[in-house]
């Protein structure tokens, strides 16, 4: 009976080693490029080495070496939501980056859409919330996806940014400290976590423990922070967003706090659309220190 449990032990081992294995091999392009910008999906790893997180590249034409530019999305704590959610594709922001010299990978966290599995991020209930171990945890996942795109070819070992958008800002915030060779800065469209909560504009779960989450990340902090907020967001207002970004200062952290104007119905979605873009366009550039695109002008004759 024992050898039988051992010899089915080690089949069960083996099976899971094969998955594993066989899920590692499938990352990398999992298609042809289309338009625009030579878009092509991906499988890049997560922090489960059960699940290959989906993921969208952007790229500008030719060769490379590219900068290299992450996108970590917004998340919702309803699993049904987070289940029923698209792949994010941030093609506006993807574009304005594409036009400045970066390939850009915008990946799809575990427990979310298509990429399903465990939701690593969670951040527990309302007035429990541990937005500390969820910030660490989306950390984990930009991470595992930006060290993979590193090793390619066409991406260059330096000057590589990080674009988080609310729950995925959060987690940029927390990676802000980690020790990631070759990472230039950091961009967080309204970084945080527990808006909107039971669904009411402008509340969010256990403020105090977001702000104390925020200073944390602040102390381990060497990577510089621009935070950028619309001033109609619902979400993390203006006001509440301020308070974190000083804590976060306060902490220890390098970071350049900025209001933009109003964008939509709702300022919160500004990084996901074109007319959020123009606004953002401006402060994005000095940012990155990056100059703009200059339009091809037509010869006289």
């Amino acid at each position: 009976m024992q050898s039988f449990k051992a010899l089915f032990a080690l089949l069960m081992l083996a099976a899971l080693g094969t998955q594993i294995a066989a899920a590692q091999s499938g990352f990398g392009a999992q298609g042809a490029e289309g338009e625009p910008n030579r878009e092509q999906q991906w499988l890049v790893p997560s922090p489960d080495p059960d699940i290959a997180a989906h993921a969208v590249l952007f790229r500008p034409p030719g060769d490379g070496p590219f900068r290299l530019a992450v996108i970590a999305h917004a998340s919702v704590q309803n699993v049904l939501r987070r289940a029923q959610m698209p792949q994010p594709e941030y093609r506006a922001l993807a574009a304005w980056l594409v036009a400045r010299g970066f390939a850009v990978l915008v990946p799809e966290r575990p427990g979310h859409g298509a990429t399903g599995g465990k939701y690593l991020e969670d951040q527990g209930g309302c007035d429990e919330a541990d937005y500390s171990r969820s910030g660490h945890a989306t950390a984990s996942e930009i991470s595992a996806a930006l060290n993979y795109l590193r090793g390619q070819s066409f991406i260059r070992q330096d000057g590589a940014i990080i674009v988080g958008h609310s729950a995925g800002g959060w987690g940029a915030l927390a990676l802000a400290g980690a020790e990631i060779p070759g990472v230039a800065a950091i961009i967080a469209f309204a970084p945080g976590r527990g808006g909107h909560a039971n669904d009411f504009p402008n509340q969010v779960c256990a403020p105090h423990t977001l702000l104390a989450a925020a200073a944390e990340f602040g102390k381990a902090a060497h990577i510089p922070v621009t935070w950028l907020v619309a001033a109609n967001d619902s979400y993390f207002s203006p006001d509440l967003s301020r308070k974190l970004a000083d804590a976060f200062r306060a902490g220890g952290g390098k970071v350049d706090f900025r209001i933009v104007a109003a964008a939509g119905g709702e300022g919160h979605w500004l990084p996901e659309t074109e007319t959020g873009i123009k606004i953002a366009g401006p402060e994005l550039d000095r940012a990155l220190k990056v100059p703009a695109p200059i339009a091809a002008t037509v010869k006289k004759r």
